[in-house]
């Protein structure tokens, strides 16, 4: 079990304003009032509804997250008094809330529309319903704040697994996954892969935009690997679920022969199964990387081959001892 000493974590924020890019078009969102808020920065991935905080109960509701007022509230500020309902309307604006959006095509009231304005709140109007918005919503913001870290090695997608290819500089690398991608398999990332962790035990894999489609290999310089081998040969993103480690053949003694060990890297906190293989002359890397990631595949399934093989072991040697008497001797 071993974690890269060399990471350093980056936190991310994102503004109203960038969310509103982002979710604008796919929420029909229409920015009513404080578009002076724009800049203001969410830290949260949390969408909540502020039902509490109208009728003053102003603990419930946290700072710099996005509220969604729906049909269950907006119905409650319609049967309140006008004096009522600026209070409730005061209570909300008086929590520094990031933004609010109201779903269902309701009528925002003139005081919801003052109160932004006069606090530079950012409000949003969307014919979308509160639920499905607010699930999407935060989905988008988990993926835009998650933590990140940046790795080295080359990232692709092998039979449909994320996997990482790590190893000394020079070590082959680049050779290895270039011939992978001859294979039919899709290269994410070369060299700089950008590492995010996307839920407590899911880890993202995104290739950074100035190096989209392009790999280096010694000797051939920089390919461009879309023009080369097609669409299908690259992706931009893919969840990382097996590392391989490319060592020396030297090295070889401290590889566990029978897997009998189990080894995992952490990332972001997050656990990912690596393997580890000897790299020699004469040796299909490219085939023993295919077989490793099948061989995960399986063992995600609950099928393990070193175990079957321990078994199978043990099986024949307990056959094979002859039993003994009561006395203890054959």
């Amino acid at each position: 079990m071993t974690s890269d000493p060399a990471q350093h974590i980056t936190p991310h924020h994102i503004s109203v304003e960038e969310l509103f890019r982002r979710a604008g078009e796919r929420f029909r969102l229409n920015w009513v009032a404080g578009r002076s808020g724009g800049q203001r920065q969410l830290t949260s991935d949390t969408v909540q509804k502020p039902s509490l905080a109208l009728i003053g109960h102003l603990n419930f509701v946290h700072p710099n997250r996005v509220q969604v007022l729906g049909c269950a509230e907006m119905d409650y500020l319609r049967r309140l008094s006008p004096e009522a309902l600026q209070m409730a309307v005061d209570n909300l604006f008086s929590t520094e809330i990031a933004a609010v959006v109201v779903a269902n095509g309701e009528v925002v009231p003139e005081p919801l529309i003052s109160a932004a304005e006069r606090t530079g709140t950012p409000l949003f109007t969307t014919p979308e319903q509160s639920p499905a918005l607010m699930r999407v919503m935060s989905h988008m913001m988990t993926q835009a704040l998650a933590p990140s870290t940046v790795l080295h090695g080359v990232f692709l997608e092998v039979s449909g697994l994320g996997v990482l290819l790590t190893g000394d500089p020079a070590i082959g690398k680049s050779e290895l996954a270039l011939e992978l991608i001859t294979r039919g398999h899709r290269l994410v990332a070369d060299d700089v892969l950008e590492v995010f962790a996307v839920s407590p035990d899911t880890l993202e894999g995104r290739c950074p935009a100035l190096l989209q489609d392009f790999m280096e290999v010694r000797g051939l310089g920089v390919l461009n690997i879309r023009r080369l081998f097609g669409e299908s040969a690259v992706k931009h993103r893919k969840n990382i679920k097996l590392i391989i480690h490319l060592t020396l053949a030297e090295q070889w003694h401290e590889v566990d022969r029978l897997d009998m060990r189990a080894s995992d890297r952490h990332i972001l906190g997050v656990a990912v199964p690596e393997v580890r293989i000897p790299v020699a002359v004469g040796r299909n890397l490219a085939v023993l990387v295919e077989v490793a990631v099948s061989n995960h595949i399986l063992k995600l399934r609950g099928l393990n081959s070193a175990e079957e093989f321990i078994a199978r072991q043990r099986a024949a040697i307990a056959e094979s001892t002859p039993p003994t008497s009561e006395g203890g001797e054959p």
